[in-house]
């Protein structure tokens, strides 16, 4: 078990150390068995932060994201956190002006993570398989940038289905209606 988890950490540290090294944009932490995003990451990077447009950190285990993970990669568009265990996403996420795709897919979120209504540059939001059952219409009606909306696998109500065009000028994608019983 400790020889796993060693091999995590030294895992996380490569991939760290080489964003820094190489001054790439891009931060992959994907598939590194993480319960929380490393605070020690945050001063591995002090001198990188700003480049950083593109982090994912699918298949993890994460249950939360910190107001500080948004602050410091202030500069993000796009942001992977599909394959997770998150409900909610922290007010900061407001803060992300250049946030142009999110993927929130196979996450735990029972409600549309309403702080995303608010990010004005957001193009693409994917919420495929989590819980949610109702989403803010108004709200999603009156981002301008949206392009997609993905609430496949989503146990939405009947007013997200009122979410067409002309209505709105993006995709909405969802499951198929399941047929009423018969009577």
């Amino acid at each position: 078990m400790q020889k796993r988890m060693g091999e995590a950490v030294a895992r996380v540290a490569r991939k760290v150390n080489d964003t820094v090294e190489n001054k790439t944009d891009s931060l992959d932490l994907a598939n590194c068995k993480l319960m929380t995003f490393p605070v020690g990451i945050y001063k591995a990077m002090r001198s990188v932060t700003e480049g950083i447009h593109h982090i994912s950190l699918a298949n993890n285990e994460l249950k939360s994201l910190t107001g500080r993970f948004i602050t410091t990669f202030s500069q993000l568009r796009e942001l992977n956190l599909a394959g997770n265990y998150l409900h909610r996403l922290p007010e900061e996420v407001t803060s992300l002006l250049h946030l142009r795709a999110i993927n929130l897919s196979r996450n735990r979120f029972r409600r549309f993570p309403e702080p995303l209504a608010a990010v004005a540059a957001l193009e693409t939001i994917d919420l495929e398989e989590n819980e949610i059952t109702e989403v803010p219409v108004e709200k999603l009606a009156s981002m301008a940038s949206l392009r997609s909306l993905n609430l496949r696998a989503n146990p939405v109500g009947p007013e997200a289905r009122l979410l067409v065009r002309p209505l709105v000028p993006f995709d909405l994608l969802l499951s198929p209606e399941e047929p009423g019983p018969e009577a």
